[in-house]
C-alpha cells in the first residue's frame, strides 16, 4: 500500500515509478478522491461543532422558559444530527473508495531495478556451475526411465484433473528428502526459525501480504470464505500484522515447509507438460522482517541462502535481477534464482527473493519503536523461496540422469535416502 501522505507531497515521483512499471499516471485521480473525502470529512466535523454548539444552548433555552427558542434549537441539532451522519457515512464510502483504489497500485521499484517489459530485460548477475555435458540426449524429467513409472499424472487427472501429479516409489521419496534437507539447511545453517503454519488463511492475511484484491483469482477460496495459501509467505509475514515491534527484536527470520495452491489463472497453457507448473506443489518459504535500513542487506542474506541450497546440491544456475515490466505486484525488487534443467536445454525459475519495503507493513499495519524513541515506523518484509520443492526434484532428476535411464542423486540426500544415491530403472533406491 502506499502512502497518501507521500503522493500528495510528491505526486510526480509516484507517477514517474508507475511509469517505469509502464503504469499510467494515477495521481490525478486518487488525489482528486482524496480531495473529496477530506473535504467531507472536515464539513461533518464543522457540523458536528454546530450541533454540539446547540446542544449546550437547549438547556439554557429550556431553563429560562423560552419554548419558541427551545424547540427551534432541538430542531437544529435533529437537523445537524442527520447531517453529520450522512456526511460521514460519505465520507466513510470515499476513504473506502480510496483504500481499494490504493490497494490496486502495484509497488515503487527500487532505484538500481533496470527499466524493461518483459524477462528478455532482466540482468544476469550471477552464474555458477557447469552445465552437464551429457553423451547422450538429456531428456526431459517425466521421459527418464527410472521416473516415468513413479510420476503418475493419468491417475492424479482421474482423481484431481489436470495439472496434479502422483509420485511414488523412490521419487516420492526423494521429493521428501529435498524439503527436509532444505528447512535442515535454513535453521541449522541459517539461522531461520522453523514454523509449521496454517495453509488456510482469511482475507485480511490475503490483503496484508498484497495477494487481495488483484489477485483473488489466482487462488483458491473455500466455500467459507478462507483461502489456500498461494505460498507460506501469506501466514508467516502476517504474524506481525498489527504489531508494535522491539527494534531490537528484529530482523525476525522465518521459515516453513508447506503445501502451496495455485489455480494459475494467469498462465493458461503454459508449461503443462510435466510437472513444472502445478495447482497443488510444495515449497520452503523464507520471510524476513527487519528494519527499513537493513532490508537490502537482508535481500541480500537470503538469496544467498536460497543459492546455498543449489550449490549443495550441485545445480547450475544463474541469478537475474528482474526488470520493471517482470517484477511482480508487491516486489520493489526481486531476484529470480533460475536452476539449469538438461531436458529444456533451458534455465528455469526455481526462487524468487523479493523486498517489498513497506508497501505490505502499510496494509498490515506492522511497525517498530525505533531504539532512540519518537514515533513507530513501519517495518520491512521479505520474502524468498527457499526453494519450490518440485521444482528442485526436476533439477536434480535431470541434472542426474545416466545414458542408461538411472538418475544419480547429490551426495547430501544421502542421509535422507537411508544411504542410498541412486534412482534405479524400477523407481527404487539403490
Amino acid at each position: 500500500m502506499h502512502d497518501i501522505r507521500a503522493i500528495r507531497e510528491t505526486p510526480d515521483a509516484f507517477d514517474a515509478a508507475l511509469a517505469r512499471r509502464g503504469d499510467a499516471a494515477q495521481s490525478s485521480a486518487i488525489l482528486a478522491l482524496d480531495t473529496a473525502r477530506r473535504a467531507k470529512i472536515q464539513a461533518a466535523e464543522a457540523a458536528q461543532a454546530e450541533q454540539n454548539a446547540a446542544s449546550k444552548q437547549v438547556g439554557a433555552a429550556k431553563a429560562k422558559g423560552d419554548e419558541v427558542e427551545f424547540e427551534r434549537l432541538r430542531a437544529l441539532v435533529s437537523e445537524k444530527k442527520a447531517e453529520v451522519a450522512a456526511m460521514q457515512a460519505e465520507a466513510k464510502d470515499l476513504d473506502a473508495q480510496l483504500t481499494d483504489m490504493l490497494s490496486r497500485i502495484p509497488n515503487s521499484p527500487a532505484g538500481d531495478v533496470p527499466m524493461g517489459a518483459s524477462e528478455a530485460d532482466n540482468v544476469e548477475v550471477k552464474r555458477w556451475g557447469d552445465i552437464p555435458d551429457f553423451d547422450f540426449s538429456p531428456r526431459e524429467h517425466y521421459d527418464i526411465d527410472s521416473v516415468a513409472a513413479s510420476m503418475d499424472f493419468e491417475t492424479a487427472a482421474k482423481t484431481s484433473g489436470a495439472r496434479f501429479v502422483m509420485l511414488k516409489r523412490g521419487v516420492a521419496r526423494i521429493h521428501r528428502a529435498l524439503g527436509q534437507f532444505m528447512l535442515d539447511t535454513h535453521v541449522d545453517e541459517n539461522g531461520l526459525t522453523e514454523v509449521n503454519s496454517p495453509v488456510l488463511v482469511r482475507d485480511e492475511a490475503m490483503y496484508g501480504t498484497d495477494k487481495l484484491p488483484k489477485f483473488g483469482d489466482d487462488s483458491y477460496q473455500t466455500t467459507d470464505g478462507m483461502w489456500l495459501v498461494p505460498t507460506s509467505e501469506v501466514p508467516l509475514t502476517y504474524t506481525v500484522a498489527g504489531e508494535t515491534l522491539e527494534a531490537a527484536d528484529l530482523p525476525r527470520r522465518l521459515t516453513a515447509h508447506t503445501l502451496c495452491f495455485r489455480s494459475e489463472a494467469g498462465s493458461a497453457g503454459r508449461d503443462t507438460a510435466g510437472m513444472l507448473r502445478q495447482h497443488q506443489f510444495e515449497k520452503v518459504e523464507m520471510v524476513s522482517i527487519t528494519l527499513p535500513e537493513a532490508s537490502d542487506a537482508e535481500q541480500q542474506r537470503m538469496l544467498g541462502c536460497a543459492q546455498g541450497i543449489l550449490e549443495k546440491l550441485g545445480i547450475p544456475y544463474r541469478t537475474v535481477l528482474l526488470c520493471t515490466g517482470d517484477m511482480g505486484f508487491g516486489a520493489r525488487r526481486t531476484f529470480d534464482i533460475e536452476a539449469w534443467l538438461p531436458g529444456q536445454n533451458a534455465y528455469r525459475e526455481i526462487s524468487s527473493v523479493s523486498t517489498t519495503g513497506d508497501f505490505q507493513a502499510r496494509r498490515m499495519n506492522a511497525r517498530f519503536k525505533p531504539e532512540g524513541g519518537g514515533k513507530p515506523q513501519f517495518v520491512h518484509t521479505l520474502n524468498g523461496s527457499g526453494l519450490a520443492v518440485g521444482r528442485c526434484l526436476i533439477a536434480v532428476l535431470e541434472n542426474g540422469q545416466q545414458a542408461d535411464g538411472t538418475v544419480a542423486l547429490p551426495s547430501v540426500l544421502a542421509p535422507y535416502l537411508g544411504g542410498k544415491t541412486t534412482l534405479a530403472l524400477d523407481g527404487t533406491l539403490a
